[in-house]
């Protein structure tokens, strides 16, 4: 597939599966350029074209920014989710764990592989956000996208996609309750701890470690939410 189709196939899935929030700041063009492997004139051309759209505003000598409107095409896809496919929407919090202690730790040395800068930092800005969270809501928004950002930094279309269904999974109303119910301020810090060490394992490119880690933090997520 030309890596200009998929930035642009990419980018559009991003935005109408509500990846980024309105008003949120995308990637540079030299980080989208690094992660797709193609010129910033493409990346810009892809650009100027969501902006025509109004999925985009650009703001010079301040960035790219998730508009409006493309958060309006989200909400209404939400109401009737046709194009996920039905797996997603009927599975239970335990066959999710059970696929997420699988295949987490399994990607660990593709991801170690093919990250990029632009991963590390993308990674580093979910670690961000979620400990800046004001809500459990929103926590689990940025756990669950810094889950999946290691996930895309394997660089490998299926596997994204396959995480980016476990995603859509973690969004049922059953995960969230049970979060909710088992996210106390202290289980909170000790993920976003975890979370961290993990980043710096797979900065450091040291698969040994980091399939560790993600597995002790998955345990401690199946602990706390399904209690073994």
């Amino acid at each position: 597939m030309d890596s200009s189709y998929l930035f642009r196939a990419t980018l559009l899935d991003q935005l109408h599966s509500g990846q980024w929030q309105a008003g949120e700041r995308l990637p540079t063009e030299r980080e989208f350029g690094e992660q797709y492997q193609i010129s910033r004139s493409t990346v810009r051309k892809v650009l100027a074209d969501m902006k025509a759209q109004g999925l985009i505003a650009q703001t010079v000598g301040s960035g790219t920014y998730v508009t409006d409107k493309a958060v309006v095409g989200v909400s209404s896809k939400k109401t009737t989710p046709v194009n996920a496919p039905d797996a997603a929407w009927h599975t239970s919090p335990a066959e999710l764990m059970e696929a997420r202690m699988a295949l987490e730790p399994a990607i660990i040395e593709m991801v170690i592989g093919n990250a990029t800068l632009a991963d590390f930092e993308q990674m580093d800005h979910c670690c961000t956000r979620a400990e800046a969270a004001t809500s459990v809501e929103e926590f689990e928004v940025w756990d669950g996208m810094f889950h999946e950002i290691i996930a895309r930094a394997a660089h490998n279309t299926f596997v994204a996609r396959l995480f980016k269904l476990m995603n859509q999974a973690r969004a049922q109303g059953e995960w969230g309750m049970l979060k909710k119910r088992s996210l106390t301020p202290e289980r909170r810090l000790t993920y976003q701890s975890e979370h961290r060490a993990l980043l710096q394992a797979i900065k450091a490119r040291d698969p040994v470690l980091a399939k560790a880690l993600a597995t002790e933090h998955l345990v401690h997520v199946r602990r706390n939410l399904l209690n073994y």
